[in-house]
């Protein structure tokens, strides 16, 4: 699909479909000034589980057949097992380290829709995601990071299983009849209550919460996870997956951001540099590769061909 032949709502998609990582970019502020540290399992359980109902609740909708294993593995590669590999990279790594592991996302993705889409990556897609990385490289990265194994692994199982899932949510599309908003419900349901058991057996009781965590958990269940994922769902049904993962990018540069509006985290010049190369992988992701128009060939003369070869294959 080139520029010339996409629909032309296709910008307003990918514009509604980016205010997620934004969005997603405020979840690191957010959690380190507001909410209770080190417990990641009921943070990601409390973002996915009532969202999930609540969605469940309004569009009155649930998987049927083949989608009720479908909706369950998309839920835990989306929601399940990504919130919390999120979370033990956030607090195992420096924020920066962690950043940069959730940017390859987009080389993981180009891989998966190569085999699962069809989708064969493209010079410019896979230089577009060597420059996002280190775009966000030079945004978070600090000369004093230090490498925990276990974090690492975390952050790039997570960029992994995201990317998996927006590929697959990609493929698998959706049933006759079911809208974005309930697909979202069965998958932060199901992420929800892959994470349910283990916040139980791990972390035990909930912590005792004041009235901004209470605000906080409200902010990041309702816009940061029901809005935000709606907008994702709903853009990786209209626009290819590898153009979506490309956009997360924007989230580690929105927390940069964010952090140096809010929280008077001063901004380098190498930042910022990082910042406008990060945000030209972010663009050059969502070009489509030129594909030349044949031109068109000519019909032979009605006299000039045998009545025994009309309709033949060319």
């Amino acid at each position: 699909m080139t520029i010339a032949t996409r629909p032309a709502g296709y910008a307003g998609t990918l514009a509604l479909t980016a205010l997620t990582p934004i969005v997603w970019g405020s979840t690191y502020a957010v959690t380190t000034e507001f909410l209770p540290p080190d417990r990641p399992l009921f943070t990601a359980l409390t973002r996915a589980l009532p969202a999930g109902l609540v969605l469940l609740a309004l569009t009155r909708t649930l998987p049927r057949g083949a989608w009720i294993g479908r909706a369950a593995v998309l839920g835990v590669l989306n929601i399940g097992a990504f919130f919390p590999l999120l979370f033990v990279a956030a607090y195992r790594l420096p924020g920066g380290v962690a950043g940069v592991l959730g940017a390859v996302a987009p080389m993981f993705a180009l891989g998966l829709a190569t085999v699962l889409l069809a989708e064969l990556p493209t010079r410019r897609k896979v230089l577009a995601g060597v420059i996002g990385v280190l775009g966000v490289a030079l945004v978070v990265l600090r000369g004093s990071a230090e490498l925990d194994l276990a974090g690492v692994v975390a952050g790039l199982a997570g960029a992994a299983s995201m990317a998996a899932g927006t590929v697959l949510t990609k493929k698998w599309g959706r049933p006759d009849g079911v809208g974005p908003l309930a697909m979202t419900g069965w998958q932060l349901t199901a992420g929800g209550l892959f994470i349910l058991p283990l916040a139980v057996v791990i972390e035990g009781a909930p912590p005792a919460l004041d009235a901004q965590a209470i605000g906080a958990y409200l902010y990041l269940g309702i816009i940061g996870t029901a809005v935000a994922y709606w907008l994702w769902f709903r853009g990786i049904s209209r626009v290819p997956a590898t153009s979506v993962a490309f956009l997360g990018l924007l989230s580690p540069m929105s927390a940069a951001v964010i952090g140096w509006i809010a929280l008077g985290q001063a901004l380098t010049p190498l930042q910022i540099l990082g910042l406008a190369i990060a945000l030209t992988g972010t663009v050059l992701g969502q070009m489509p590769s030129k594909t030349p128009v044949p031109a068109p060939v000519a019909a032979a003369p009605a006299v000039s061909r045998p009545p025994a070869m009309v309709g033949a294959p060319r």
